[in-house]
């Protein structure tokens, strides 16, 4: 086979290992948070939201499906929206594209912002590699994995908040907290469906060491504080805290499910991610109204 022709199935794997359908969800917390905090439509937000939208997922998830794969053939829900197995032949380029990609966008948002935000970047980049490159593995720490996780996506909304040097105020530290929780739990619950593939495998998580039905409650109790932190931001925006309704209904069916049976959450994990397109778009009218009453 030529370069030529492999070149294209290379690109699709890089595509595919950086889960485009996530982009969303990295890119949008900077880009809010950074306007909210009083940042303007400028160079900033434009790199920014350019790196937060596909090479930190890249990084992310390029280097996760890299040192999971032998976890990921025996997965059988890889393969399509929830991530692909990535072919070992393209395990080296994944890494030198994530290195490269990241690099540049790195370079020119630490120049941008000041000590705060350079400390809030390199912290949220050390979380992303950490969990699971080799040595650290975070990912098989349990409860460390579901923090770590969850730094992947408040990270770049904190991000924000530093680069445009706003003071961090108690509606701004009350978000992050609840999105931090919300992201604990969104963890905690994926982690329900690959039980038996990474007890296989010889990988621990938070599910695997609790068991499945343990491991939905803990995020029930997630989604359910998450929404009453949202309390303490003040009307409006305290309605965002309604938006864990949604999720807490949709896991609620799995809260007794066994071990054997865990592959089942996958239906759960399914509408999360759709759930979180429509959130999204409420959270955006919410942030709308916010904007105007300002």
């Amino acid at each position: 086979m030529t370069a030529v022709s492999t070149a294209p199935r290379a690109a699709a794997q890089l595509l595919g290992t950086s889960r485009p359908l996530s982009w969303v969800n990295t890119a949008y917390p900077f880009a809010a948070a950074y306007l909210l905090a009083g940042g303007g439509v400028d160079a900033a937000l434009v790199v920014g939201t350019l790196f937060f939208l596909i090479p930190y997922n890249l990084l992310m998830y390029g280097v996760n499906d890299v040192f999971d794969h032998e976890s990921d053939l025996r997965n059988p829900r890889k393969g399509g929206v929830e991530g692909i197995v990535l072919d070992r032949r393209v395990h080296r380029l994944t890494l030198w594209s994530a290195a490269l990609t990241t690099l540049p966008f790195a370079v020119a948002l630490l120049a941008m912002g000041g000590a705060v935000s350079a400390l809030v970047l390199l912290v949220v980049l050390a979380a992303v590699v950490g969990y699971s490159a080799p040595g650290l593995r975070l990912k098989e720490r349990p409860g460390l994995d579901s923090v770590t996780s969850s730094t992947h996506f408040v990270g770049p909304a904190a991000f924000g908040l530093a680069l445009a040097g706003a003071p961090l105020g108690l509606t701004a530290a009350a978000s992050l907290v609840a999105f931090f929780l919300w992201g604990m739990a969104s963890h905690a619950f994926g982690a329900v469906q690959d039980v038996q593939p990474d007890r296989y495998a010889g990988i621990g998580s938070i599910a695997t060491v609790i068991g499945a039905a343990r491991t939905v409650r803990l995020s029930l109790v997630l989604y359910a504080a998450a929404g009453a932190v949202m309390l303490l931001t003040g009307w409006p925006a305290a309605l965002a805290g309604l938006l864990a309704l949604p999720y807490l209904v949709s896991i609620w069916p799995f809260r007794a499910l066994s071990d054997d049976r865990a592959e089942q959450a996958n239906r759960g994990w399914r509408r999360f991610l759709w759930l979180n397109l429509v959130t999204g778009f409420l959270l955006t009218q919410l942030l709308i109204v916010i904007a105007l009453m300002r």
